[in-house]
């Protein structure tokens, strides 16, 4: 018996052009810029940082450098004590009808009617 593997051509492995995951890294802002140490106190600089939920966002969406990284976390963590920047924005995510507790109280209603 003949193994199907030998038909057709061969794949190669390296042939990704122009798929989500080509191409370069974009560069560390913090290192293209030539700057050693994130400060807590650039509130600007650091909202760019977090979502609008308040999260810190990760090493893959900033583009930032492990060590850069690893800066911003401890600066974001300090702005947040010192109430310069706030630990999560109170109207992320608050729609009428969406939430935790919205569709609780509904439960709760339906079995009062019972």
């Amino acid at each position: 018996m003949a193994k199907a593997r030998g038909r057709g051509k061969p794949t190669r492995r390296r042939d990704k052009k122009g798929g989500p995951g080509s191409g370069r890294r974009k560069p560390c802002p913090f290192c293209r810029d030539k700057i050693e140490q994130v400060d807590y106190k650039d509130v600007s600089t650091l909202r760019k940082f977090v979502s609008e939920k308040g999260k810190i966002r990760s090493r893959r969406i900033t583009g930032a450098c492990r060590r850069h990284q690893n800066q911003i976390a401890s600066a974001v963590k300090r702005a947040r004590e010192l109430a310069l920047l706030p630990y999560a924005d109170p109207n992320a995510g608050r729609e009428e009808g969406t939430g935790r507790g919205g569709r609780g109280r509904d439960r709760d209603r339906d079995r009062e009617d019972r």
